[in-house]
């Protein structure tokens, strides 16, 4: 995998990042999702270093092989704000101080938060399988709850940890013929660690707490996405079906905003990653190399 790519490690003050690098042009990060790391991206990555980006993949904070802080009680410590400032700590550490950016999953949350913190780092930004935590939460129904309910669970003390390290390879079911041998085992590497499960857990925490209150004071304050924004989901997972059109909800939360669904499951980097790296690519505005 990522063949051509720097593996190193970067602290960025609290956290000590694993992060693939590679390419020139212009610096593109992405950010991965729960439960995988930055290895998800590995089809995708070289197709945008062929097109002429520098592509930035970091494990996120407590992910992977990277480390994150120790959990508080308040779950503050793995917040979507701290895991964005760790970001853009990282990208600076890189000598990249704006960029492009894309997140999935877990990671589009961080990408959302720091696209609303730290506006002046980012030219564009692709939000994929995602609104906003708010958003979820304020539609929150009998459908969701039922299809979502792991939200609910990784919320409990000390229980969800239990569970899943019992038995980490069941929890966390993944096939190496759609994921790639070596993201597969990168990924059952990962959640095979007790630590990596407590950030995991620790993410959601701060997703139903800390990270919902920062949403909940942007849209009283009336901030917004400044940054062009692209919306992708899968067409073959739920997103739309819970809530119609995406765009709608995001028309609320940026100025610029388009996008379309996208025929793959959830896991979009694995099971469509042409096509990803199609749009990406476009979105971006680099010019596109068939080499």
């Amino acid at each position: 995998m990522f063949d051509g790519f720097v593996t190193e490690r970067l602290d960025s003050g609290h956290a000590v990042i694993s992060v693939r690098h590679g390419g020139a042009g212009p610096a593109v990060l992405l950010l991965h999702g729960h439960p995988r790391t930055s290895a998800t991206w590995h089809l995708v990555a070289p197709d945008l270093v062929r097109r002429g980006f520098t592509v930035v993949c970091p494990d996120l904070p407590g992910y992977g092989r990277s480390t994150g802080r120790t959990p508080t009680p308040d779950h503050s410590a793995h917040s979507k704000r701290v895991f964005a400032d760790d970001m853009v700590t990282v990208m600076a550490e890189l000598g990249h101080d704006q960029f492009h950016l894309a997140g999935h999953d877990r990671g589009s949350y961080v990408a959302l938060r720091l696209a609303l913190d730290h506006p002046e780092a980012v030219d564009h930004v692709a939000l994929l399988d995602c609104i906003p935590i708010s958003e979820h939460l304020r539609r929150a129904d009998t459908r969701f709850a039922t299809a979502w309910w792991h939200w609910f669970f990784f919320a409990q003390p000390a229980t969800p940890e239990r569970v899943i390290n019992a038995d980490p390879a069941s929890w966390y079911a993944g096939d190496p013929a759609v994921m790639g041998q070596e993201n597969y085992d990168e990924f059952r590497e990962a959640t095979s660690k007790p630590s990596v499960v407590r950030a995991m857990l620790e993410d959601y925490r701060a997703g139903l707490t800390v990270d919902r209150a920062a949403e909940d004071a942007d849209r009283l304050a009336g901030r917004r996405v400044e940054a062009p924004l692209l919306v992708m989901w899968s067409l073959r997972d739920d997103l739309e079906g819970l809530y119609g059109d995406p765009l709608e909800i995001w028309r609320s939360w940026a100025t610029d905003v388009r996008g379309h669904g996208i025929d793959s499951g959830h896991h979009m980097a694995e099971e469509a990653p042409r096509a990803l790296a199609n749009d990406l690519a476009d979105f971006f505005g680099a010019a596109a190399s068939t080499t």
